[in-house]
Protein backbone atom coordinates (compact mmCIF):
# COMPACT_ATOMS: atom_id res chain seq x y z
CA UNK A 1 0.00 0.00 0.00
CA UNK A 2 2.72 2.37 0.46
CA UNK A 3 4.96 2.15 -2.26
CA UNK A 4 1.70 2.66 -4.37
CA UNK A 5 0.65 5.72 -2.35
CA UNK A 6 4.47 6.43 -2.92
CA UNK A 7 4.08 5.90 -6.98
CA UNK A 8 0.89 7.65 -6.90
CA UNK A 9 0.90 10.86 -4.53
CA UNK A 10 5.10 11.37 -5.04
CA UNK A 11 6.23 13.50 -2.14
CA UNK A 12 2.89 14.38 -0.42
CA UNK A 13 2.46 10.96 1.81
CA UNK A 14 2.97 11.28 5.27
CA UNK A 15 3.68 7.38 7.18
CA UNK A 16 2.47 6.99 10.90
CA UNK A 17 3.52 4.30 11.89
CA UNK A 18 2.21 2.62 15.18
CA UNK A 19 2.51 -0.21 17.29
CA UNK A 20 2.61 -3.73 15.70
CA UNK A 21 4.92 -6.80 15.33
CA UNK A 22 7.51 -7.57 12.62
CA UNK A 23 8.58 -5.18 10.14
CA UNK A 24 5.66 -4.57 7.82
CA UNK A 25 5.84 -1.17 6.27
CA UNK A 26 9.27 -1.03 6.41
CA UNK A 27 10.35 -0.96 2.65
CA UNK A 28 7.44 0.74 1.87
CA UNK A 29 7.78 3.76 4.48
CA UNK A 30 11.69 3.65 2.57
CA UNK A 31 9.76 4.34 -0.53
CA UNK A 32 7.51 7.22 0.80
CA UNK A 33 10.64 9.07 2.06
CA UNK A 34 12.32 8.03 -1.49
CA UNK A 35 9.81 10.42 -3.50
CA UNK A 36 10.01 12.74 -0.56
CA UNK A 37 7.68 12.19 1.83
CA UNK A 38 7.81 11.68 5.55
CA UNK A 39 7.40 9.63 8.04
CA UNK A 40 6.40 9.85 11.78
CA UNK A 41 6.63 6.93 14.44
CA UNK A 42 5.14 6.07 17.59
CA UNK A 43 7.76 5.51 20.48
CA UNK A 44 8.62 2.62 22.14
CA UNK A 45 7.45 3.63 25.74
CA UNK A 46 3.64 4.13 24.65
CA UNK A 47 3.98 1.36 22.14
CA UNK A 48 2.33 -2.35 23.52
CA UNK A 49 5.26 -3.81 20.46
CA UNK A 50 7.40 -1.70 19.21
CA UNK A 51 8.38 -4.21 15.98
CA UNK A 52 6.95 -1.95 13.39
CA UNK A 53 7.38 1.58 14.20
CA UNK A 54 10.84 0.50 15.84
CA UNK A 55 12.22 -0.94 12.41
CA UNK A 56 11.15 2.29 10.36
CA UNK A 57 13.19 4.09 13.37
CA UNK A 58 16.63 2.08 13.68
CA UNK A 59 16.17 2.56 9.95
CA UNK A 60 16.44 6.62 9.82
CA UNK A 61 13.59 6.59 8.47
CA UNK A 62 11.36 9.00 11.17
CA UNK A 63 11.16 12.88 10.72
CA UNK A 64 10.16 12.33 14.41
CA UNK A 65 9.29 9.53 16.57
CA UNK A 66 6.21 10.70 19.30
CA UNK A 67 4.12 9.16 21.81
CA UNK A 68 0.80 8.42 21.16
CA UNK A 69 -0.95 11.17 22.48
CA UNK A 70 1.28 13.38 20.72
CA UNK A 71 0.70 11.88 16.99
CA UNK A 72 -2.91 13.44 16.38
CA UNK A 73 -1.52 17.34 17.52
CA UNK A 74 1.71 17.08 15.37
CA UNK A 75 -0.57 15.52 12.34
CA UNK A 76 -3.37 18.86 12.50
CA UNK A 77 0.07 20.84 12.82
CA UNK A 78 1.07 19.23 9.17
CA UNK A 79 -1.86 19.65 7.90
CA UNK A 80 -2.72 23.54 8.55
CA UNK A 81 0.92 23.86 7.18
CA UNK A 82 0.33 21.35 4.03
CA UNK A 83 0.08 23.49 0.75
Amino acid sequence: MLESAAAAFEGRVLVVMLTGMGRDGLEGTRRVIEAGGAAIAQDEASSVVWGMPGAVVQAGLCHAVLPLDAIAPRLRDVLRTAP
